[in-house]
């Protein structure tokens, strides 16, 4: 069962993206991270219409403002594992040092990389979770994500509601293969929310929009929103191009 995710993003310079994306789905992937003991299955995302603006900031959510914080938004690798501990021993920084000239200089040519290493504090299922792949890569079409509350009372609330409302709706909203809520064991930022969908017309048909969902401001979903502060390109909602979708 796979209790940890790590999760990448970062942007390509055009010039590079053929070539990094087939050497990260046809070899990186299958023959190295695949390989290791413990991890259980890969998977790679692009972001769906990621040349928009739209689809980076949302105007409706607030978002950190730390030059730090890598901002990569268009691709995004998620690894699971059978727990958060198998991304930690050893360690990304640990592996990097291991690995050869070439697979370093592939490496390189992600551009605003940021990671999290995340461990499942709760999951649901949804009417589609049949039509999960093999192996347990996630599905098609998924929604992430990340972000800090502002104080710890929030953090109370935030969790509250989505044990409450937002995790017991997405059993049953059609299109939804599952849900996943997430803490961060390392990385920037301590939430993720993970959703899976199997297309991306369902989505838009049935997926709760935010903005309409944030308007009466006596709504519980507003005030938990609105206490949010998101990674760069917060939510992501993106398309998988590796494994390809049969």
């Amino acid at each position: 069962m796979d209790k940890g995710i790590y999760a990448i993003w970062y942007d390509l310079k055009e010039e590079d993206e053929k070539e990094y994306l087939s050497w990260l789905h046809e070899e990186y992937l299958p023959k190295n991270i695949l390989k290791r003991s413990g991890y259980l299955w890969a998977a790679s995302y692009e972001l769906i219409d990621r040349k928009a603006d739209s689809s980076k900031v949302k105007s409706h959510l607030f978002y950190t403002d730390d030059s730090e914080i890598p901002n990569g938004t268009e691709f995004l690798i998620l690894i699971g594992g059978l727990s958060c501990d198998v991304f930690l021993n050893p360690n990304p920084t640990q592996i990097l040092e291991t690995e050869t000239k070439d697979t370093i200089d592939m490496l390189k040519k992600r551009v605003g990389e940021r990671s999290c290493i995340f461990t499942e504090v709760d999951s649901v299922k949804g009417p589609d979770a049949h039509t999960r792949a093999d192996g347990g890569v996630p599905a098609p079409i998924i929604q992430m994500g990340s972000y800090n509350c502002f104080t710890p009372e929030d953090d109370f609330d935030l969790s509250s509601w989505y044990a409450q409302h937002r995790l017991p709706e997405m059993k049953h909203m059609r299109g939804a293969v599952g849900a996943r809520k997430l803490v961060s064991a390392a990385g920037w930022a301590k939430h993720s929310i993970f959703y899976e969908f199997s297309s991306l017309d369902k989505v838009v048909k049935y997926f709760p929009r935010a903005d309409i969902l944030m308007e009466g401001e006596n709504d519980w979903t507003y005030h938990v929103c609105k206490r949010l502060l998101h990674a760069p390109g917060s939510p992501t909602r993106a398309k998988r191009i590796w494994p390809v979708v049969e």
